[in-house]
């Protein structure tokens, strides 16, 4: 029974290079979605609100990474542990899990929510807002907290209903979501002049598109994966945190080092350098989708097998994920050495200082794409393989540890030049760990 249930999984096909990025083109371009919503919301208030408002959701942005990060710690680690069991047959302990972890995102996000808005000043001044940005960032931090609850559970679904074999309607959730945002943007800060308020507001609605699906679908659908009274197993959510933990990291080490580029940037060019630093980092997020979604969308094929004890499977669809993500990054750094100051005049017009700054800063950031990718999909991986350490490590390299190092070296004697060149060298280096670590952990596989 259990072996039938199994086979009747969209996982447990043998993938070619075809299928497995058919299965996983649903969470790509809904990734690439999000990073293109990401980019218009962003562009909203640099034209609507003006660059100090720009340079205030930078100041605020690790507040929303940590949220990220917690959302996507339980979305991932908890995906690996619920894939494992229905690719080992084990579909109704699946569903318990599922509906466990479901809830501790809830509760989780409602505590955030009240903590975060009894204590807001205090964290935005913490952040470094210049009494200049203090304003925007209050209003904009304000009502993004109170939709925290929606921002971890639209993470949840998006990457769960992956793992219930529907990739299809996650991309759907994520379009929907996305569009939503625009829409409410244009209406909150345009027509209602609402400002940076409105912006926030338009996201926080984004965010409960997908909550609401989610909750529709794992409720009234007939898949294998849906809501039951879950076992209340403190192990499934400490497993999730741990396997998932690098995601957390990945989040954590951003916002802290959001928090250090800010500071360097406000010390070295003021507002204006904040505001360019804010536009290289949402127009990374954009290019870098395409790494994310792959990464996410073959995740679960991955944890499956992996569940099976399918080691042949296993090592060819890690043979074909190498061969399009060493691809696909020649061709995004082409692309942003090409289109880089185009992108930039989204942002900020020509022959200001937020324009030029940002400008010179995309004639070197870009070397980063050659290399995130691989360490990218290498955490993610380790992750699916509930190698949870593994992946940590590397989330950790490449978001945090090396490029601290760089960020306190390099602009003491390149000036903003060294600001640039920090995540570059930082990729550089972990690519190296990441493929030490990914070879050495399939060969033993055979």
């Amino acid at each position: 029974m259990y072996e039938t249930q199994a086979e009747e999984n969209p996982l447990s096909r043998d993938f070619t290079i075809k299928s497995l990025l058919k299965f996983a083109f649903p969470t790509i371009v809904m990734m690439l979605l999000m990073g293109l919503y990401t980019i218009v919301d962003t562009i909203f208030v640099a034209r609507f609100a003006g660059t100090n408002a720009l340079s205030a959701l930078n100041i605020v942005c690790p507040v929303i990474n940590l949220i990220v990060g917690i959302g996507t710690m339980l979305a991932t680690g908890g995906s690996a542990i619920i894939a494992r069991k229905m690719g080992a047959g084990e579909t109704v302990r699946a569903s318990q899990d599922f509906t466990l972890i479901i809830g501790a995102g809830a509760i989780l996000g409602v505590a955030i929510a009240a903590f975060g808005t009894v204590l807001i000043d205090s964290m935005i001044w913490g952040l470094g807002a210049s009494r200049i940005l203090f304003s925007y960032c209050r209003e904009y931090l304000f009502v993004l907290l109170l939709f925290t609850p929606a921002s971890i559970m639209q993470v949840l679904f998006q990457n769960l209903i992956v793992t219930a074999g529907r990739p299809g309607i996650g991309m759907a959730l994520g379009i929907s979501a996305g569009a939503a945002n625009i829409l409410f943007d244009y209406i909150f800060m345009v027509p209602l002049q609402m400002g940076i308020k409105g912006a926030a507001l338009g996201t926080g609605i984004g965010y409960l598109i997908p909550t609401v699906a989610g909750v529709l679908f794992f409720t009234v659908g007939n898949g294998s994966l849906h809501f039951r009274k879950p076992v209340m197993d403190i192990s499934i959510l400490a497993g999730s945190c741990t396997n998932g933990f690098s995601e957390m990291v990945s989040q954590g080490a951003c916002a802290v080092t959001t928090f250090l580029f800010n500071r360097i940037m406000m010390r070295l060019l003021g507002e204006d350098g904040v505001a360019a630093i804010t536009i290289i980092i949402y127009t990374q997020f954009l290019l870098t989708a395409l790494y994310i979604g792959f990464s996410m969308g073959v995740a679960p094929v991955i944890s499956y097998n992996y569940g099976k004890q399918d080691h042949a499977r296993l090592k060819k669809v890690f043979s074909i994920c190498m061969r399009f993500i060493i691809l696909v990054s020649i061709v995004i750094f082409g692309v942003a050495i090409a289109f880089g100051a185009p992108l930039v005049s989204f942002f900020a017009k020509k022959g200001t200082a937020v324009y030029e700054i940002a400008r010179q800063g995309f004639t070197i950031f870009p070397f980063s794409f050659l290399f995130c990718g691989l360490n990218i999909f290498a955490s993610a991986t380790f992750t699916a393989l509930s190698n949870g350490k593994l992946s940590a490590v590397i989330s950790f390299l490449r978001t945090f540890g090396l490029i601290l190092v760089f960020l306190l070296i390099l602009p003491e004697f390149m000036g903003v030049a060294g600001v640039w060149l920090a995540v570059p060298m930082a990729e550089l280096l972990t690519m190296v760990v990441a493929l030490f670590l990914l070879y050495r952990n399939f060969d033993k596989k055979e």
